[in-house]
């Protein structure tokens, strides 16, 4: 795994850390670890996929459909980031 750059040099996780780790266990199948390890992995594939998706297909509403994925996915990255550091350093 590559090592997160902000933990290395600040020494505070990133919003992005433990994707990595949650990535390699969807693809081993465990997926319930890989929410634990990173709560908005599922929000963030469901945007992704749509993402892609949208390059192909034409939605009806497009941007209500992209900018609610976009606030669902944020607003579980900045809730687990927050949470995760409020059990860390508590």
């Amino acid at each position: 795994m590559l090592p997160c750059l902000n933990k290395k040099i600040f020494g505070i996780d990133c919003l992005g850390c433990g994707m990595q780790r949650s990535i390699s266990l969807i693809l081993k199948g465990d997926f319930v670890a890989a929410f634990y390890m990173y709560p908005a992995i599922y929000p963030l594939f469901v945007l992704l996929l749509y993402l892609g998706s949208s390059f192909f297909i034409q939605f009806k509403h497009d941007k209500i459909i992209r900018i609610s994925l976009i606030t669902i996915t944020s607003l579980t990255i900045i809730t687990s980031y927050i949470f995760k550091m409020k059990t860390i350093y508590n």
